[in-house]
């Protein structure tokens, strides 16, 4: 009797897994935002998705978020607040006042590890969107600018941005990219997809599965700046991913590399053996800023605070030999 279960059991778990796939099947969209690609993976029911419409609604959602907080963009939102010399409190949108309330509070939670006033700083070295050359700027270039930088010159309350100093400058980048991620997710959702992959310039978020039933499996690169190869494989769940690292973006002076990720208490862009820094959280926003805050910490720091904390984190560290990996106990789970 325990066979005859058993095998109705399989037999019908073969029929469900067939019909899945054949009413069901895999959508992949593509495009660019943000000075980067986007790719969308979605399994859909073939005849309930339009995938035209659906590849303008994601258009949409993520030029609405450059127009609202691109420092790329003059006439962007934050651009204007950024261009504008009073410090009486100025009116966000929701989504702009979302992103840049986390961002503070990641900010005061990392003590000032992300801080999104270093702007005029990744100016200064080459890698906003003034397009410098790159070069290491004189001392008395990085002392005019730093008096200008900090989070306590901003003041969120309820939708409200104030800034103290007339000069300061909000960059977002280091989350805004992750919060494009949660807002396309969020309109699949909507739409009722409930298995896709979104990915924004290695920034994801992902739920549910793959058309065979397999869980989607996402490969964290080694960080190497010519080779392309696999560092490790993980099976985030329904979560989101975020990694930062300084090897590819970067440029080189008699010898010395100059990461464009900035150390906010230095005003120097950061000088450590932490190459990468991987974080699972619920939201690719919040994955995206603490990626950023905890590659700025360097291995120890980051390593504490990640403990500390109870975050599903992953490090690479450069060794004399290569590459020495660090993770906490809550990432353990997602690795394959």
């Amino acid at each position: 009797m325990f066979n005859k279960i058993w095998l109705a059991l399989i037999a019908l778990a073969f029929f469900v897994s067939c019909t899945k796939q054949n009413e069901f099947e895999t959508l992949a969209l593509q495009g660019r935002t943000m000075g980067t690609t986007y790719h969308v993976t979605l399994v859909g029911k073939s005849n309930q998705i339009d995938k035209t419409q659906l590849q303008a609604d994601i258009d949409a959602i993520l030029v609405d978020v450059n127009n609202k907080m691109s420092t790329y963009q003059s006439d962007s939102e934050l651009s204007l607040f950024n261009q504008n010399t009073s410090t009486d409190a100025v009116a966000l949108s929701a989504e702009t006042a979302k992103v840049i309330s986390k961002a503070i509070d990641i900010g005061m939670q990392t003590h000032g590890a992300l801080d999104v006033t270093v702007g005029p700083l990744v100016n200064l070295w080459g890698f906003g969107p003034d397009g410098r050359p790159n070069k290491v700027p004189s001392d008395s270039k990085v002392e005019s600018i730093k008096t200008h930088i900090g989070l306590d010159k901003l003041t969120y309350d309820q939708g409200h941005l104030t800034k103290s100093d007339p000069k300061v400058y909000v960059d977002l980048s280091a989350i805004a990219k992750g919060f494009g991620v949660d807002q396309v997710a969020d309109h699949l959702e909507s739409v009722g997809v409930a298995d896709y992959l979104v990915e924004i310039g290695g920034e994801m978020r992902l739920k549910g599965q793959k058309l065979n039933g397999e869980n989607w499996r996402i490969a964290i690169e080694k960080p190497e700046s010519f080779d392309r190869a696999v560092q490790q494989v993980i099976e985030p769940g329904d979560n989101a991913l975020a990694t930062s690292g300084d090897y590819r973006n970067y440029f080189e002076q008699d010898g010395v590399r100059f990461s464009h990720t900035i150390d906010p208490t230095t005003f120097k862009p950061i000088n450590h053996k932490l190459v990468s820094v991987s974080v699972i959280t619920s939201t690719c926003m919040e994955a995206d800023g603490l990626a950023t805050a905890l590659n700025v910490m360097g291995p120890e720091k980051a390593f504490d605070f990640a403990k500390m904390h109870d975050l599903a984190v992953y490090l690479v560290v450069k060794s004399d030999t290569g590459f020495d990996v660090l993770y906490t106990e809550q990432f353990k789970p997602y690795m394959k």
